[in-house]
């Protein structure tokens, strides 16, 4: 068995691959370790890059983009380690950066899953979008980083490097357990992509497992690798499957208040679009609503998991009031002035 699986899934990345993976192979050596290519299909000639220039790479060729929840699954299905860690395309690792991560989870074996710090590629003393210090989750669902509220990324100035429990690891790089992994049951591809690795933290975190963010190992994400930022399928597919997190998770006595709760913010947010005449991303709020009611309506999406793990667990690490209301009100624009 390799004790540690670095898995790089690709879907039509050559340029990204061509800049970043020589880092990746080059900055992840030592005894147990491999790093695994998953192409999900592309079309662009990075599968006969990838063979062609690192032969000593494994690359599974999967035949069809299966989005980023279903390519992994398949490709980690097909890798045997002890842990498996999930790389974008688009991430510059640096040296070191993976001692800290398998060093957390020999540590302790409560500890499931964690993430580096991960940093702008762009604009590299700023966290980035997507994970910066660690994820949390608000009452109503809203997701956020340490570092990063809604649109406002926070410069890195050290006000971060505690390592702590947090409640989600980023996707652009996660270390997770393969057991654990198994045993959860993975990324649900019914996400297709975007916050399935903030439901398999949650079950994580249900099935009684910690999550940790560890400051000592840093990498640099470029962002929108697969899909933009700007994209109006981005918006659908957040607004979508933030509803489909919720439904999943949340227990019985909570679930209809903060869906209702949710269908009025998401209003004020495809209002907010109308208003600033962004028509296309009011149209993926509208759209990502009307899908969620036909798959919850039609048993596609379905709550709780086959383990029936209960769904809520004291040792979460949430916000328990509205990071909306902080934010937009209360003008509290940065992790640190939130007050968990």
């Amino acid at each position: 068995m390799s004790q540690t699986a670095v898995v790089i899934l690709n879907w039509n990345g050559l340029k990204w691959l061509q800049q970043f993976l020589g880092n990746a192979v080059a900055e992840s050596t030592g005894e147990g370790i491999t790093v695994c290519v998953a192409d999900n299909g592309s079309t662009d000639g990075s599968a006969e890059w990838v063979a062609a220039t690192f032969p000593a790479v494994r690359l599974i060729r999967l035949e069809k983009n299966h989005g980023f929840a279903g390519g992994y699954n398949l490709a980690l299905s097909m890798i045997d380690a002890r842990y498996v860690v999930l790389l974008n395309s688009d991430v510059e690792v640096t040296r070191g950066w993976l001692a800290p991560i398998v060093e957390c989870l020999d540590s302790d074996p409560g500890i499931a899953a964690c993430q580096p710090k991960i940093k702008s590629f762009y604009k590299k003393d700023h966290f980035e979008y997507a994970g910066a210090a660690g994820g949390y989750i608000d009452k109503f669902g809203f997701t956020f980083c340490r570092g990063r509220i809604f649109g406002k990324v926070e410069k890195d100035l050290g006000q971060y490097d505690d390592a702590i429990d947090i409640f989600w690891a980023s996707g652009a790089c996660m270390a997770v357990r393969k057991d654990v992994w198994e045993s959860c049951g993975g990324l649900d591809s019914s996400f297709f992509a975007h916050m399935e690795e903030i439901d398999l933290c949650w079950r994580i975190h249900a099935a009684g497992f910690r999550i940790r963010y560890i400051p000592s190992s840093v990498v640099f994400h470029a962002g929108g690798g697969a899909i933009p930022y700007e994209s109006v399928f981005k918006t659908y597919l957040n607004f979508r499957n933030n509803l489909f997190l919720l439904y999943k998770n949340l227990p019985d006595n909570k679930l209809q208040k903060i869906i209702t709760a949710r269908k009025l913010l998401d209003g004020v947010a495809a209002a907010r679009f109308l208003l600033m005449g962004r028509f296309g991303s009011l149209k993926a709020v509208v759209d990502a609503h009307i899908d969620f009611r036909k798959k919850t309506s039609g048993i596609l999406i379905t709550r709780g998991h086959p383990s029936e793990l209960p769904r809520t667990s004291p040792l979460m690490p949430c916000l328990n009031k509205s990071v909306v209301f902080e934010f937009f009100i209360k003008g509290r624009k940065t992790f640190s002035r939130l007050l968990l």
